[in-house]
């Protein structure tokens, strides 16, 4: 419970840029191309790492990888890859900064066949999860393992089950929120 009154979860209730994601973003409908493009490259990123680091270097990132524009990304080359390595403010991790361009094209070659929005967004389920307590949320789901693959057919990378669910939870295609939670329902999508 925070000081306003309000319950968050133990990931956002102490950090104010944590606090700040959870009150503000997380959660929310994300339904333009560059947009879902940089949550999915971030959720590849955050892999084995706390989300506030993410967070903390997220302005590093969008400068490192021109603010997540996929046509911009899909041009970078051997020496751009290079370049990354030896930027500081993001995670220097050479298979991740690889799957960020890769995934650019891939995100690209999605534009075909109705682009990358309506195909991440054709695996919302057709109900949310309703947890009443933090151990009540799910790490995946049969839509989220099914993303995973179909993303992987396509080309992407970095896109486990896992990490797509949390992509999932992020740009509001299914909510987490404890049913008890303000933010219940704050996505317009599923009612609280």
């Amino acid at each position: 419970m925070g000081e306003d009154g309000l319950a968050r979860p133990a990931w956002a209730s102490t950090d104010p840029l944590m606090r700040a994601y959870y009150d503000h973003e997380w959660g929310l409908p994300v339904t333009d191309e560059q947009g879902l493009y940089e949550r999915i490259c971030l959720e590849g990123f955050q892999a084995g790492l706390s989300w506030a680091t993410i967070l903390r270097k997220r302005p590093a990132f969008r400068a490192a990888f021109a603010d997540f524009d996929p046509e911009a990304v899909a041009r970078y080359g051997e020496a751009d890859v290079d370049r990354l390595m030896q930027d500081a403010g993001i995670i220097r991790n050479r298979l991740k900064i690889a799957a960020t361009i890769r995934n650019a094209q891939a995100t690209l070659d999605l534009r075909g066949d109705g682009g990358l929005v309506d195909f991440v967004w054709s695996f919302r389920p057709a109900s949310t999860p309703a947890p009443v307590l933090p151990a009540d949320i799910p790490t995946q789901s049969p839509e989220s393992i099914a993303l995973s693959k179909a993303l992987r057919k396509r080309g992407f990378s970095f896109v486990g089950p896992t990490t797509m669910f949390a992509l999932m939870e992020a740009v509001g295609i299914v909510d987490t929120h404890l049913l008890a939670s303000h933010r219940r329902g704050s996505s317009g999508i599923w009612p609280s």
